[in-house]
Parts: structure tokens; C-alpha cells; sequence
């Protein structure tokens, strides 16, 4: 009887056409087109399926209480015992639950959408990406399914759902466990785009991670002393070369860029002309130039593998052509480590057991490899859309890019939340475009023409994230969940917009780099007959390229670059004096008054400050003829000294800062106005963010000279609002010491700075406007 029922099963099997068979072995059931149902009723026939298949049949059962079984049914068993029964079972049984299966990827995009904020911040350090289910987007898991890759275990599963690892991603974008068979682990191999080996020897990357310094050399890093040189160049202007090794000195700009001479990796020698276009004039476009006058000294240094320190990037002006350049350097130093580590893969495959396997060091401690730091969601969205321009804009369809959706949800912005009527300067609306959330963090792991984004950190190449959404991960010492080993291997630091940080905590900058390249307190799984030997001696920060871009220059970013910048190959930075200062763009009639004020060093200078005020200059302001007075404070902390001062005084005054309540603001700008308070305490910061016009300034005074020094000439222009017939009762009076001599010079130009703080005399004199 058994051996006519399989007969019977075989023939049936052998009946079947070529599509009728794969379509069986594929999705376990009959095609619709070709379904034969038996004419009378059968038992259920039941089947060693999954659970989830259990679940959909009994679903059905519910409808129909006598189910009528397909023959298709029936040779499900005699098909799992074929040779490859074992290596589809898993296909089979997903898809015989396709009905719960869709509602489970429904429900984890409702997830992703709505809890995406309140995961980033609820991240530690064990998980330093937001947590995501296993199940990926209806397009990923059919990209998934038609890669041939068997789905996760129930218990890889169960950990995702308490921890994002993208276990459907995981081998693909794997450094281990994949190869590159025609490139042989050279990071140049590139068939159209290298020049020889000659050339390919000279590959800057290849140089800067191959040199093997010496212990010596690292003591005469360390020791205070470097030659210095200056160079002026057509765009940058003038540039201050440091260097702590006579071997690595100036670099010459080249005058015409021959992209096959750059050693970008593929594809981005031949997407790059594409991508840059927009910021190409005419005129460069005409010489086929693919790097405007500014990129390509800039991507000339950043080639190099120097440090670079450019404290002229504005979001009004050069910000996204600076962005672009950056990003260009970043991933191609990305995808050619990534390159040499699957061409060392092959090579290892290949090797004959007992061979030394020291030539194969070709990675850090952990696989993070560049850090890019901006301060918000808008820019990390920006440098993830310049990252896939490059990678697909010479092919013809576009590249797999993991999480895209759940990406433009939480890093995009919405065009209607805006007011509409609302105007600001220009420079307000370039900085503030887009989502403005500074709490983010994002892991960016890049594989030959494919990007996953929320990678876990450990599984990242890129790490792109603003100083709080480090700082929430990093934690401070004491706390039990804290991470930060993910930093020990960076290879590129990328901090661009760091004059914003000073308007945010720029103690969550100091805390970064503080904490970066330190040896890992865990293995993390490495390899170590692969890690390069620098990393093994700790020696990370010495090859680290650090890449430092603002607005200004400021002595607390100066310090980032003087004091925490190793860099073997030495240092750039540009150094352009401002001849003209900001005080020529105030156009009210207004005597500008500059009292320079003692201290004996910059941390003295805080107290000083303070005491020459209430001693000196506050006496003069406290008559009643001198009302409408506005204090402009650039510290929070002296803010706080201030008005606990003139509430222990009982001064009339009134107070506003970053985070006083709208109605606060409405209130003490009408008592201000009205006459009714003397004074407001107004912070740098509350301006930086809203740009709020004050109205009724008669008198102001600058207790510390503004960061921005275009804020010093917006804020004496609101002096006009007060009316023509008031102009001649207007002061202007500014606190400085010698300490505050860039700001001086950004001001009132180089020349007169250089006077003022030379001068025996502590007070001078400006007037501006008209004077007919």
C-alpha cells in the first residue's frame, strides 16, 4: 500500500510542468493559474510546516470548516525529502505565514515612525543605534529573499527585537566574510582609472597607513617644538604649515587636477564630475575642471592626509561645497581600506596552510574608520545623500541603500511646519534649514555599491552624529552604561560647523576628544593577526587626520587643533587676517566706546571682567537719564552672575536667554520698550537661535565682545528702531581685554586691534554712520 501511494505521488510529481515544479519548490503551493482541486471532500492533511504555517492554515480553517487540500499539499512532504529540501525549508515555511508576516513589517514601520525619537534617546551603551526589529521594509526583505539568504533564527530574532543589528544585512556587509577576487587587497586597483604601479606605490592612502614610525619620532611629536612655514595660495590665501618631522613638510596646490592622478577609488572618479556640477561656474566647467578654484586646494590638503583647520566654511556662502569635498575624501578613504581588507581575504583563502599571515594587517581595533561630527539632522541628512550621489550616479539603476525610509522619516523635515511668515537674515535661514534636532548619532556601513544605514557602531564604517548624541553614548566616568570603543580606530575626524557648538555645549566637543582613539576595553571580536601594528601600540591618534571646519576663529577651537591634533604628517591651517572689521556695517550714527580692561591671564580675565563692570561702568548707567539700556552677554555664566547681581541690587531690569518662555520674551520686550524696566540682560545665544529685533535701544553695552562678529553690528542696528529724533542720545560701550584679540580684529580690522591692545590708553574711541 505504501509503495502505490509514493508510486502514486511520483507520477504526479513527473505530471507536473518546469514552472509548476519551481513554483512549488519556491512558495510550497500550486500555481494559482494551474491550482486542481480535488472534487470531494478530504480529511486535512496535515503537514510538518512552521509555526507561522500552522497559524495562517488554522486562520483559514476558521472560514472554511471543510478545507479542501490541494494535491500540491499532499507532495509538500515528498518534495522535503529531495536533496534540496533541506536548504528550502526555510522559504517554504516564511512564506506558507506570508499573511503574518506582512502584518509583522506593517506593524514594525508604525513602530519605526512613531517611537524613532524616543529610541535615540533612550540608547546606551551596549546599543549605541536605536533599536529596530528584525523585520526590514516589504522592498528590502524581497531584495533579501531573491539573494538566496535563509532567514535568522528564532533567537537572533528575539535579540533584535531588544537591539538593532539589521541581522537581515549582517553577512552582506560583513569585512570577514566577504572577498574581492580581481582586486587582490590593492586599495587603488582601479582597471580605468590607475595610472601603473608606479603611481599606485605613490597612493596617498597607502603611504599614510604604511609608515611605520619609529619611537623616537613619536617622542619628538610629543615635545612642544615644530617648524613652521607660511604660503600663501590663490583661494585659502594664507596658510601656516606645522610640522613635527622634517620629512613631511609643505604641500605645493596643483595648478590643473587630473582626476586618474587623485587615486579615487571607483566609482567616484567618474561620478564626482556629475555630482560637483552645481557648484561648477561656466568658465571652470569650459576647462574641464571637476573641482572649483576653493575644493581643490582644500581636497589638495585633505589628500595628504594632513590636518586641516579652515575657519572660513559658511552656510551663506561655501558650506555645501566644502560639505561635498569632504565627503568625497571620506568615502574614498573608506572604500579603500575596505577594499585592501577583501582583497587580503581572498588572498588568505587562497594561501597554503602554515604561511605568515603578518603581511595581512590591514584594519584598526574596531571597523570604524572616519567620524564625522555636525550639529544637526539636516547635515547628517545632507552628507548621506552626497554618499549615495557618489556611489550611483554613474549607473544606470540605483545602488541598495538599507533603512532609506526609515532614514528620510527621522532625519527629514516637513516644508509646512515652518512659519510663513517669519523673516530672519540669510544667514539665519542657511544654518536653520531642514530638521534642526542636535541629539543623533547614525551608523554608515558602506560594501562596494551598497550603504546600510543604522548599522550597529561595531559594524559601522562611518559614524556620522552630533557632540550630544556622542556624549549620551560616551557617558561620563561612574555611570555602569557607557561606551565609547567604537572611537579607538578613527582614521579620519571630520568636525565641521564648530562655531555652532559654541552656541550648543562645546564641553560635549572637549569630552569627544577626550575620549577618542583610547584602546578598547573589549576585543569586540577582532582579529588580531590583522590589526595594524600603530593600532596594537597604541599609536591611533599619531595617523588619525583631523579635519576642523567654522565660521570664525575662536581660541576655544584653536584649542581643539592646537592641543588635541597628533597627526604624524603635520598641521595646515588657514590664518587670513580680516582688514576690514564688522563695525563698517553699522549704519546708525553712534559713538563706539572700547574700555580696555586688566587681567593676568585668560581665567582671571572672568573676574575682572565682572568687577570692572559694577565698579566702573554700571555706576555711569544707573541714573534714570540713561533708561533703555540692553546688556549683551555672550557666557550663560556670566549671564547668571548678572542677574543674581541686579536682583541682590534690586535693579529695574528684566532678563532674556535661550530658554526663557515665549510670554517671558513678549513681556520684557513691552516693559523694555515702555520704559518700564531700565535694563535687559539679553544672551548671545537667545540671539543665535531667534534673531529677535529689540526695539527702544537707547544705550548698549557689550559685557564681552560677540562670537560672531556680525552680531555686533546686527545688535547696534537695532538702535535705529528707536526712533531719528533719539539718535543723538545713543552709546555704544564694549568691554575688552588683551585676551579678546581676535574678536577685536574681527571688529574693527586687524590694524586698529593691533593699536588698541599696544596702546597705553584703555579707552578709544569709534564713531559710525553719518555725520552730515
Amino acid at each position: 500500500m505504501g509503495k502505490r501511494k509514493a508510486r502514486r505521488q511520483q507520477q504526479l510529481i513527473s505530471s507536473l510542468s518546469k514552472k509548476q515544479k519551481k513554483h512549488l519548490k519556491d512558495f510550497g503551493e500550486e500555481h494559482p493559474f494551474y491550482d486542481r482541486v480535488s472534487g470531494k471532500e478530504k480529511p486535512t492533511q496535515i503537514c510538518e510546516l512552521s509555526d507561522t504555517s500552522e497559524q495562517s492554515s488554522s486562520e483559514s480553517d476558521t472560514e472554511n470548516d471543510s478545507e479542501q487540500a490541494s494535491v500540491y499539499h499532499k507532495l509538500l512532504a515528498t518534495l522535503k525529502t529531495a536533496p534540496y529540501s533541506d536548504s528550502e525549508d526555510d522559504e517554504d515555511e516564511s512564506e506558507g505565514g506570508s499573511n503574518k508576516g506582512d502584518a509583522e513589517v506593517g506593524s514594525d514601520d508604525e513602530y519605526e515612525e512613531d517611537e524613532g525619537e524616543m529610541e535615540d534617546k533612550d540608547n546606551d551603551s551596549n546599543a549605541p543605534d536605536p533599536p529596530e526589529s528584525d523585520q526590514e521594509a516589504p522592498l528590502q526583505k524581497n531584495s533579501q529573499e531573491e539573494a538566496g539568504d535563509p532567514e535568522a533564527s528564532s533567537d537572533l530574532k528575539h535579540e533584535a527585537t531588544e537591539e538593532f543589528t539589521d541581522v537581515q544585512h549582517e553577512s552582506e556587509f560583513s569585512l570577514e566574510t566577504n572577498f574581492i577576487e580581481e582586486e587582490c587587497g590593492d586599495p587603488s586597483a582601479d582597471g580605468k582609472e590607475s595610472s601603473g604601479s608606479a603611481d599606485i606605490a605613490k597612493d596617498p592612502f597607502k603611504c599614510h597607513v604604511e609608515e611605520e614610525l619609529e619611537e623616537k619620532q613619536i617622542d619628538k611629536i610629543l615635545a612642544c617644538s615644530k617648524s613652521t612655514s607660511q604660503v600663501k595660495w590663490p583661494a585659502l590665501g594664507q596658510l601656516v604649515f606645522s610640522s613635527k618631522l622634517e620629512k613631511f613638510g609643505m604641500v605645493k596646490p596643483d595648478k590643473e587636477v587630473d582626476l586618474k592622478r587623485l587615486h579615487l577609488r571607483k566609482p567616484l572618479g567618474s561620478a564626482w564630475p556629475k555630482v560637483n556640477s552645481p557648484f561648477l561656474s561656466t568658465q571652470v566647467k569650459s576647462k574641464d575642471q571637476p573641482f572649483t578654484l576653493l575644493q581643490k586646494e582644500l581636497f589638495c590638503i585633505m589628500n595628504s592626509y594632513k590636518d586641516l583647520f579652515y575657519p572660513e566654511r559658511t552656510a551663506l556662502s561655501n558650506g555645501e561645497e566644502v560639505r561635498q569635498v569632504y565627503c568625497l575624501h571620506a568615502l574614498n578613504h573608506v572604500l579603500k581600506a575596505n577594499a585592501q581588507v577583501l582583497g587580503n581575504n581572498a588572498k588568505r583563502r587562497d594561501q597554503k596552510p602554515g604561511t605568515d599571515d603578518d603581511c595581512f594587517r590591514d584594519q584598526g581595533l574596531t571597523r570604524p574608520k572616519v567620524l564625522i561630527v555636525v550639529p544637526f539632522r539636516e547635515s547628517a541628512l545632507r552628507v548621506v545623500q552626497i554618499f549615495i550621489s557618489l556611489l550611483e550616479s554613474t549607473s544606470q539603476k540605483k545602488i541598495d541603500v538599507s533603512n532609506k525610509k526609515r532614514f528620510k522619516g527621522e532625519f527629514g523635515s516637513d516644508p509646512e511646519e515652518k512659519p510663513p511668515n517669519l523673516k530672519r537674515p540669510e544667514d539665519y535661514e542657511a544654518v536653520f534649514a531642514g530638521n534642526i534636532d542636535d541629539h543623533f548619532r547614525l551608523g554608515v556601513s558602506v560594501l562596494q555599491k551598497s550603504i546600510r544605514l543604522y548599522a550597529p557602531f561595531y559594524s559601522s564604517d562611518i559614524i556620522i552624529a552630533s557632540p550630544l548624541g556622542l556624549r549620551t553614548v560616551i557617558g561620563a566616568e561612574g555611570e555602569n552604561k557607557r561606551d565609547y570603543d567604537f572611537l579607538s580606530s578613527i582614521e579620519i575626524l571630520i568636525i565641521d560647523e564648530a562655531d555652532i557648538y559654541l552656541m550648543q555645549n562645546w564641553e560635549h566637543v572637549l569630552h569627544l576628544m577626550n575620549h577618542i582613539n583610547l584602546l578598547p576595553l573589549e576585543s569586540h571580536g577582532v582579529d588580531f593577526s590583522r590589526v595594524r601594528m600603530f593600532s596594537l601600540n597604541n599609536w591611533s591618534k599619531y595617523y588619525r587626520q583631523t579635519l576642523l571646519f567654522s565660521a570664525l576663529q575662536d581660541p576655544q577651537i584653536n584649542s581643539i587643533f592646537n592641543k588635541h591634533c597628533f597627526n604624524y604628517r603635520g598641521q595646515v591651517a588657514v590664518r587670513n587676517i580680516p582688514l576690514k572689521g564688522s563695525i563698517s556695517h553699522v549704519v546708525v550714527q553712534l559713538p563706539h566706546v572700547f574700555r580696555k580692561l586688566e587681567a593676568e591671564n585668560s581665567i582671571s580675565a572672568i573676574d575682572a571682567r565682572f568687577h570692572f563692570f559694577i565698579e566702573k561702568v554700571l555706576p555711569e548707567y544707573r541714573d534714570a537719564v540713561m533708561s533703555h539700556t540692553l546688556i549683551y552677554v555672550p557666557s550663560y555664566f556670566d549671564y547668571v552672575r548678572l542677574r543674581n547681581y541686579f536682583k541682590k541690587e534690586e535693579l529695574s531690569f528684566v532678563h532674556i536667554c535661550e530658554y526663557t518662555s515665549k510670554s517671558g520674551i513678549s513681556r520684557a520686550r513691552q516693559f523694555f520698550l515702555k520704559g518700564v524696566k531700565q535694563f535687559l540682560i539679553f544672551t548671545e545665544r537667545f540671539h543665535f537661535y531667534k534673531r529677535y529685533s529689540i526695539r527702544g535701544i537707547r544705550n548698549l553695552i557689550f559685557y564681552e565682545l560677540p562670537t560672531y562678529p556680525h552680531f555686533y553690528s546686527e545688535v547696534c542696528n537695532m538702535m535705529k528702531l528707536a526712533g531719528s529724533e533719539e539718535e543723538a542720545t545713543l552709546t555704544c560701550t564694549v568691554l575688552y581685554s588683551k585676551y579678546d584679540a581676535q574678536k577685536v580684529a574681527a571688529v574693527v580690522g586687524v590694524d586698529r586691534a593691533a593699536q588698541m591692545l599696544q596702546s597705553s590708553k584703555n579707552v578709544h574711541l569709534f564713531v559710525t554712520g553719518e555725520t552730515e
